[in-house]
């Protein structure tokens, strides 16, 4: 008899990650879900638990040592694990020049070397293993499109692009799928993001606001089962990037446009 796949989720107790997780386990997935907001995740592990075969790891995802215990535990609980979703995210709002520097370390630690460690604590073990297997990583639209306000999560987040596109074509003939999610705005509470500012990075705050933040959140405003069918159905196959929102298009042509007319002059 064939064991049930196994999906590692991180900020998995809430928005996006839930939502997968959840889907996931209706599907008979067993679910590692993996978060820094502990009563959430018990919440979350007890809700799906009465689904599936369901675990919660706190894990801080800028923790190298933490996200290989996160492996080590999944492995050690399930035995194997088939998909990765290196999803965790925190934003702040602000023109660069308003940033600190605990600003621009607390985003990238999370965004950029969350998925990092994601990928060196589970690839090598993917690896190992022989495939078949899928690395998912939430990126953003501002992945791909510079964001006026979000300057450090545009930043991260282009590196989460980069990050998953080498892997795409670095892991082609091993059986692992690569894939990044690159949304608009959704209905999740990442506007929110300071309730997890550690108080290394100055701690829990009142959200700060960009008076140009108003004009680059653009797009309708998708709720997390949308977008997370589309990552579910994005499992498996050779699709790398996750659009959820077709009206970002517009907006990513222009700035391929923009790149075109630079070999014009």
């Amino acid at each position: 008899m064939t064991s049930p796949q196994v999906a590692v989720i991180t900020g998995g107790a809430s928005g996006i990650g839930f939502a997968v997780g959840r889907r996931l386990a209706e599907r008979g997935w067993n679910v590692v879900l993996a978060d820094v907001e502990d009563g959430r995740l018990a919440a979350a592990v007890e809700e799906l638990g009465s689904i599936s075969q369901v675990i919660g790891v706190s894990t801080d995802v800028r923790d190298y040592d933490a996200v290989q215990a996160l492996a080590q535990g999944a492995y050690a609980h399930f035995g194997h694990v088939d998909m990765v979703f290196n999803n965790a995210g925190v934003a702040t709002s602000g023109a660069i020049a308003e940033m600190t520097h605990d600003d621009w370390k607390w985003i990238i630690d999370v965004d950029l070397w969350g998925p990092i460690h994601g990928v060196e604590a589970f690839l090598p073990r993917m690896l190992e293993a022989g495939g078949p297997g899928h690395l998912l990583f939430t990126s953003s639209f501002a992945g791909l499109v510079p964001n006026i306000g979000l300057g450090p999560y545009t930043v991260a987040k282009y590196g989460v692009v980069a990050l998953a596109e080498v892997l795409h074509r670095e892991l082609r003939e091993t059986g692992i799928g690569v894939s990044v999610l690159c949304p608009m705005r959704v209905a999740t509470d990442i506007g929110s993001s300071d309730r997890n500012r550690p108080a290394e990075f100055g701690g829990p705050g009142p959200t700060r606001q960009s008076s140009s933040q108003a004009s680059e959140l653009r797009g309708d405003i998708l709720d997390v089962d949308t977008v997370a069918q589309q990552v579910i159905d994005a499992i498996g196959t050779s699709r790398l990037y996750i659009l959820p929102h077709e009206e970002s298009w517009q907006m990513i042509e222009r700035r391929f446009a923009r790149i075109g007319r630079a070999f014009q002059r």
